[in-house]
């Protein structure tokens, strides 16, 4: 056998390699069934309803941490319908704004849409996790890319949402978000408290 076909056959080894360990291994691996016997039970209309206080960092290609940010989201629900604005604050000095638009069905699929996304985002809410899958055009000054997003948001035991999520492009990743998310605190109720 020629030398270019030991190569050839090696890489190729190589790259099913991979993608066995990506389909059975990685973050793209886990299934909403993985959660459904761990509680609580996340409710999207239940913890994404109100006043929602996130703070995060994205991590670019290397792993290192390119941007953080503060964010104020405001949800609200009438009955399986739902929508949540998001108002995002960089370190850079920058903003930006969101709108889902949110439907829940009977078997807990989400339906989700925003003006930046190309197509409508699906996903399930199972056991203590929230899975979103979607495609979102970057902005024209981060370079207009279109990404494959997978989006994961776990219940934690105190209330507190940690949302982890890959961007891809071509399949590779180029960032991760993680962030936490909570209620804001009723801000009457904060005073009662500190004048206690």
């Amino acid at each position: 056998m020629e030398p270019i076909l030991y190569t050839l056959l090696g890489v190729l080894l190589t790259l099913a390699l991979f993608g066995l360990w990506r389909a059975k291994f990685s973050f793209a691996a886990q299934q909403p069934e993985d959660y459904a016997d761990r509680g609580p039970d996340f409710d999207i209309r239940e913890q994404l309803n109100g006043p929602i206080l996130c703070e995060g960092v994205i991590y670019g290609p290397t792993g290192r941490v390119t941007s953080r940010f503060v964010a104020d989201f405001e949800a609200s629900w009438d009955g399986d319908t739902g929508v949540m604005r998001e108002e995002f604050r960089y370190d850079s000095g920058t903003t930006q704004t969101r709108e889902w638009r949110l439907t829940l069905d009977g078997a807990g699929r989400i339906r989700a849409e925003a003006d930046d996304l190309v197509g409508a985002g699906s996903g399930r809410q199972t056991g203590a996790s929230v899975l979103l899958n979607y495609r979102i055009r970057l902005t024209e000054d981060a370079g207009g890319h279109v990404l494959d997003v997978t989006d994961w948001m776990y219940l934690m035991e105190n209330g507190a949402i940690i949302n982890r999520s890959q961007f891809r492009k071509f399949g590779l990743p180029v960032a991760e978000l993680v962030a936490t998310m909570r209620r804001k605190p009723d801000a009457k109720l904060a005073r009662l408290e500190a004048a206690e």
